[in-house]
């Protein structure tokens, strides 16, 4: 059996490639949606991709079993959990597919994967468990886990609520999640974990920055698993401390339930003159995300741009601050352009029209020609924000999580999450200065240009909150 486990770094998503050599056959687990990079690592190990399979119906990006259809694989998906959470596009489909359900198995040569139903973080979600009859084994080796069971955490279950927006989810969900994890102690401690996300990943609170583990471990260290001595207990647990999720989460949700639409291959992506550019500025209708450093872009950058750094949350930034639909345009070295499009792609902003180099906007910024396409956004430290705020005349807007916000925070801030800023921007002021902080100046930095954007008169608070020196005793 040729396992490889496949990382996308930006997502925190691991999808899986198991082949059979004796056979030459594969099946790719929880693929994304630009799949060329599942078939040439096949092709590098003599393999061919016969099916594809997911987890669950996921919320952080498009799945690829749609891609993997229409070249005639055979794909395998859930049918637990009633109508309402499978997959639509499959329903009546003339696509080679099985949809599967609790105690089903197949092969892909001589390698067997039984499928257990376990709900929680979806009411459809299944895990995987995998045997190498190939090497004479008769038990299993691994599971794949997906959402369900993380290195260090487990899937969280209110997705659904907070990001769907599908109410009275979220507890049952814990419930479930709690009874399914009777499942995964049944399984022997030298089973192998190979789960959906590492850390860095929205579904999860805790996750941990190891690739896989083993269901012995994760019984004796998971925090998760341990909180489930009683299942009351556990679902305080599980569902206290989660992360606001992003915005575009809802959009995947529906979208891959629906059938993403059919890429077939990346978007090829032209070179533009920084001119075409400033013909955009201050236009709602197109969305240029400028990846060059956040100082760089503070100081100088076309008006309404927002700022989207390649290293630093560029797919939850993108998801969350652009429309779908929206033209996106990129200010991107282009040794970085097909990473930032397959990011884009991956959550559906598939309309990417061109792209301009950082040196040549730059150098575009600073002549006459752009003068009336310039916009800049300044920076204050943490003392200079804690003096304005003493001497009136401005907003504060805190774009922390929920949680930090809760811990400790400036007195008459208001608080709106970055993730979740762009249906609330009618709400931050207009009539005096937002300044904007967060923990470190990162998500604020890339909050007000959504802000500037959308027409508010913002400052960023390019400081850490720790340095926050109040003239009054901290609230909350």
């Amino acid at each position: 059996m040729l396992v490889r486990q496949l990382l996308d770094p930006a997502l925190a998503q691991y999808a899986y490639l198991v082949g059979c050599p004796r056979s030459g056959e594969a099946i790719v687990f929880d693929p994304e949606r630009d799949i060329d990079r599942y078939l040439a690592l096949a092709e590098r190990h003599k393999l061919r991709i016969v099916a594809a399979a997911d987890t669950h119906i996921h919320a952080d990006y498009l799945t690829g079993l749609r891609e993997f259809a229409e070249r005639g694989v055979t794909v395998y998906a859930s049918a637990e959990g009633g109508e309402a959470w499978q997959y639509e596009w499959l329903r009546g489909s003339a696509y080679p597919h099985r949809l599967l359900r609790d105690s089903d198995r197949f092969k892909v040569g001589n390698i067997e994967f039984a499928v257990l139903h376990t709900p929680g973080h979806t009411p459809e979600h299944v895990a995987y468990t995998v045997v190498d009859h190939g090497s004479g084994a008769t038990e299993p080796i691994a599971v794949i886990t997906g959402d369900f069971v993380f290195v260090g955490d487990l899937g969280r279950p209110d997705l659904l609520e907070q990001a769907a927006g599908v109410t009275g989810t979220q507890e049952p969900g814990a419930r479930q999640l709690f009874q399914s994890l009777q499942r995964f102690r049944a399984l022997a401690p030298h089973v192998q974990v190979w789960p959906g996300h590492g850390a860095g990943s929205a579904c999860g609170k805790s996750l941990g920055d190891i690739p896989t583990s083993t269901v012995g471990y994760e019984l004796r260290h998971n925090p998760a698993v341990r909180a489930a001595d009683s299942e009351a207990g556990f679902v305080d647990y599980i569902l206290s401390g989660q992360p606001e999720p992003p915005l575009y989460f809802a959009r995947m949700k529906r979208e891959n339930r629906a059938g993403p639409a059919v890429l077939g291959r990346l978007p090829t992506v032209p070179a533009l003159e920084p001119a075409a550019l400033g013909a955009l500025a201050g236009r709602l209708d197109a969305a240029i995300l400028d990846t060059r450093p956040r100082q760089a872009f503070l100081a100088a950058h076309v008006a309404g741009a927002l700022l989207c750094e390649p290293d630093f949350q560029f797919v939850t930034i993108a998801g969350s601050y652009v429309p779908a639909g929206t033209p996106v345009y990129l200010v991107v070295e282009p040794s970085r352009l097909e990473e930032a499009v397959r990011n884009l792609v991956r959550i559906g902003l598939d309309d990417v029209r061109g792209y301009v180099p950082p040196a040549a906007l730059e150098a575009w910024l600073a002549t006459p020609a752009a003068a009336g396409a310039v916009a800049r956004i300044e920076s204050v430290s943490m003392a200079e924000l804690e003096a304005r705020r003493q001497a009136g005349g401005v907003a504060i807007l805190d774009v922390r999580g929920g949680g930090e916000h809760a811990l400790a925070h400036i007195p008459g801030a208001q608080h709106i999450a970055h993730t979740r800023l762009l249906p609330h921007v009618d709400e931050v002021p207009r009539d005096c200065p937002v300044l904007v902080h967060c923990g470190s100046g990162a998500r604020s930095a890339h909050a007000t240009a959504l802000l500037q954007r959308h027409g508010a008169t913002v400052v960023n608070v390019a400081d850490t909150f720790a340095r926050w020196q109040p003239a009054a005793p901290i609230e909350g």
